[in-house]
């Protein structure tokens, strides 16, 4: 399977300009140009090429997998990968990238704890000469180089989609990511272009709607009781904004004998919301194919690191500049196309998700 993600990754480069995904439209295309005056690259050899990958999290499956796919596509590209993990800490994190810029990482490929707070990572970079991709989360008010991540507005509205197909109206309970996380807020907003006509026709009632401290699922949990004592259990539908969150909900929904009648989202196609899936305790779950989105990140690394030019047709403004952007598509999964999508695509096993062994 990995094999032949590798063989397709050159068509996915090759296409990246005849894409129309969300973002802001770069006209005549938008240059990560190698050797800028701010990040005057230095030229190296296929041997000496080293990617620095900085981590926000190890704690959740997804990001292990990103890890590990990357560093697969990196070494398989004839270079080198520097990975740090900072566990949720801020100042971890910044000391981590310091530490990779310091003995002379190439390029930087950063998922930031904190959107703003990586903005000092990009500085840092920078000033050493350093490239910065930043993967996945967006790092804002920063001249980041380039960004690589699904559509994550389209991954929002995926989500609401299926649950109003599910529950076209009634009561509605939004509980969101971590609100340092810029992919939260584009979750959120992605949701909201499909929920505010119901909305606004009074079809459906938002009444109760909170962001998850550091994305944890016992922080969800905890929103999900208190969502459910404000409003007397009255809840018809949840919108989660990621797997974990879910989990924490549907624990939630379980102690009130509620799980499996509330509709629940979610998103990264963790194993366990796939058997959830398929249990029938929650809806859906965006999947994105991440192995496109680590070895796509790795060859565009090593690329840059290398001195090449790179060319995107999308922009995304971070608050400071228009980042040159490649956006990949979310897929909605449910239990009528589990097995056509994560099970064929190789990303879980049919018998892990069913439990048959």
């Amino acid at each position: 399977m990995q094999v032949k993600l590798l063989l397709s990754l050159l068509g996915v480069i090759v296409l990246l300009s005849a894409c129309s995904l969300g973002g802001t439209s770069a006209g005549a295309g938008a240059g990560v140009r190698a050797g800028t005056k701010e990040t005057p690259t230095k030229q190296v050899s296929d041997a000496q090429v080293v990617i620095g990958l900085s981590l926000d999290t190890l704690e959740e499956e997804r990001w292990k997998k990103d890890r590990d796919l990357f560093k697969a596509a990196v070494e398989g590209l004839g270079a080198e990968v520097d990975v740090q993990a900072a566990n949720g800490d801020d100042a971890k994190q910044i000391a981590q990238a310091e530490n990779m810029i310091s003995r002379g990482v190439d390029v930087l490929v950063v998922v930031p704890h904190n959107a703003e707070a990586g903005a000092a990572i990009v500085a840092k970079a920078h000033q050493a000469g350093i490239q910065v991709i930043s993967y996945d989360r967006l790092i804002l008010n920063a001249n980041v180089d380039l960004y690589i991540s699904f559509d994550n507005e389209k991954a929002g509205e995926l989500q609401a989609r299926a649950i109003v197909s599910k529950v076209p109206k009634g009561n509605y309970v939004l509980i969101e990511g971590a609100d340092t996380d810029n992919n939260a807020h584009m979750f959120k907003k992605g949701q909201m272009k499909v929920l505010k006509p119901f909305v606004d026709r009074g079809d459906i009632r938002i009444v109760y709607d909170q962001f998850t401290k550091e994305w944890i699922p016992a922080n969800a949990r905890a929103n999900m009781e208190e969502a459910l004592k404000a409003n007397h259990h009255d809840i018809d539908a949840v919108i989660a904004a990621n797997d974990g969150t879910a989990g924490g909900v549907i624990a939630a929904l379980a102690a009130q004998q509620m799980a499996s009648i509330i509709p629940v989202s979610g998103m990264d196609a963790e194993l366990a919301a796939a058997q959830r899936i398929v249990e029938g305790t929650q809806t859906m779950t965006v999947y994105k194919p991440i192995p496109k989105l680590a070895e796509a990140a790795a060859d565009l690394a090593v690329r840059m690191a290398k001195g090449e030019k790179v060319s995107t047709d999308k922009t995304v403004f971070n608050k400071k500049i228009d980042v040159p952007a490649i956006l990949l598509e979310p897929i909605a999964v449910d239990r009528m196309n589990i097995d056509a999508t994560i099970i064929a695509d190789g990303f879980h096993r049919r018998a892990d998700i069913y439990r048959t062994e």
